[in-house]
């Protein structure tokens, strides 16, 4: 069972709509990026953290704007402002440090907390101003006095014009020195303490763009090998590349790849094969991948078929037609880990998210809805009805909403928590305590 805590986001403006959610590696902040170039970060209660039915307690800690829109003169293209992906790094001292990116721009921001300000200088007065140096009869030590706390967010790199098509993917890599980024055709890799330039590590680019048949959709690096890095393909292939082979690595270490069922052959098969989101397990030997009906867990050593697969909404199958015409077929829908690998999470529509428990072979459907937030309320799971009588508690594939999706959701690396962002509202939910 879950129990809700209260909605932390609630807006309706398009430039709120949240884009991208992400837990730092403790699970104490929780950063939000959206369409309209913001990152909004929240901390957990330090009070509640030893609580149980608490622990669960965001508010606000630091809003500041990462991108702005801006004008390409060269190709008469507007880049929008709105944040593709945000990635934290392990923490190394009192500040802590997040890489946010747009379609073309990447940024290393520094988050860092002041309580105490200077006090007594000898060359200027309290506000600023310089004195005359004529009326300083005496020295004084300066000394630091406290103040309330203020959470500063300062831009410390600016990584820009390596990307000629749009970043989808970046991941910090486990030497904790460089990281990649990848667009549609192309994966750089960077150093983070190197800006004006990068290294191009896959680039699928055919001679003549008329021979292009597929594009990167997604790219992450092995949690505990830094020379490894997967990348997936709109054409449902996961392709394993090892830098230490070659410093192009077109050529793939192993591919990943489930053969059709030829009874599910249709129209639509290449765009629902389409892998939206890849994410390797805490532990390293499991990669997930997400396509429009599914969620497939792939075991490293075995790349001609995956070793769970989890239907996410196939009832959806029948309505492949009316989703293609109303663009719905192309969404993005993301998916994570719990803490311990046992149990996945992903989005649907009707602000339904799916869990999938891979130890006991149970799922379930929970909805992320304004209707039934109240603090510490249980949630019900959800059944929807593909055909046939429909009971009494279940939901009818037609009456859903497909403006309503949950794209976007994040799992606390060591608690029960997780994060779920429906288009304009960030839920956070914890397990019941009893």
């Amino acid at each position: 069972a879950v129990s809700k805590t209260r909605c932390l986001l609630c807006v309706f403006n398009t430039a709120d709509i949240i884009s991208t959610v992400e837990f730092n590696h403790t699970g104490e902040l929780l950063a939000t990026g959206d369409k309209g170039g913001r990152v909004v970060i929240f901390q957990q209660e330090i009070e509640n953290k030893n609580q149980p039915q608490f622990r669960s307690e965001y508010n606000v800690y630091s809003t500041f704007q990462s991108h702005e829109p801006e004008f390409d003169y060269l190709k008469s293209l507007e880049i929008e402002e709105k944040i593709n992906k945000i990635r934290w790094l392990p923490q190394k001292n009192a500040a802590q440090f997040l890489l946010s990116t747009n379609d073309k721009t990447i940024k290393l921001w520094k988050i860092s907390e002041r309580d105490k300000r200077p006090e007594g200088y000898n060359l200027k007065e309290e506000d600023g101003r310089y004195k005359d140096p004529n009326a300083i009869s005496g020295l004084r030590v300066p000394v630091l006095i406290p103040m309330d706390l203020m959470v500063e967010a300062s831009p410390r790199r600016v990584f820009a014009n390596a990307h000629t098509y749009h970043i989808n993917s970046i991941s910090v890599n486990s030497d904790d020195e460089t990281y990649l980024s990848a667009d549609d055709l192309r994966i750089n890799l960077w150093n983070l303490e190197i800006t004006d330039r990068s290294f191009n590590i896959v680039d699928i680019k055919p001679a003549n763009m008329e021979e292009l048949t597929e594009v990167i959709t997604a790219a992450e690096f092995h949690p505990l090998q830094c020379n490894t890095f997967v990348y997936s393909s709109s054409k449902g292939t996961i392709r394993l590349c090892d830098m230490r082979a070659s410093a192009l690595c077109d050529r793939h270490s192993k591919l990943f790849e489930e053969p059709e069922d030829p009874s599910n052959r249709s129209f639509f098969s290449e765009i629902i094969s389409s892998i939206s989101d890849v994410k390797f397990s805490h532990n390293g030997r499991y990669m997930m991948t997400r396509d429009y009906l599914s969620v497939k867990i792939w075991d490293l050593n075995m790349e001609n078929r995956p070793v769970e697969t989890y239907q996410v909404h196939e009832y959806l199958r029948s309505k492949l037609c009316s989703l293609y015409e109303n663009d719905c077929i192309f969404d993005k829908f993301e998916c994570c880990w719990n803490g311990n690998d046992s149990v996945v999470m992903t989005g649907s529509y009707n602000n339904f998210f799916r869990m999938f428990d891979r130890g006991q072979r149970r799922d379930m459907t929970l909805e992320a809805s304004r209707e039934n937030s109240k603090p510490m309320q249980v949630l019900k799971t959800r059944k929807v009805c593909a055909g046939g009588k429909r009971k009494k508690d279940e939901i009818s594939v037609d009456s859903l909403d497909f403006n309503k999706k949950i794209l976007h959701t994040a799992w606390h690396p060591q608690d029960n928590i997780i994060a779920v962002a429906t288009t304009h509202n960030l839920y956070i939910f914890q397990d019941k305590v009893n």
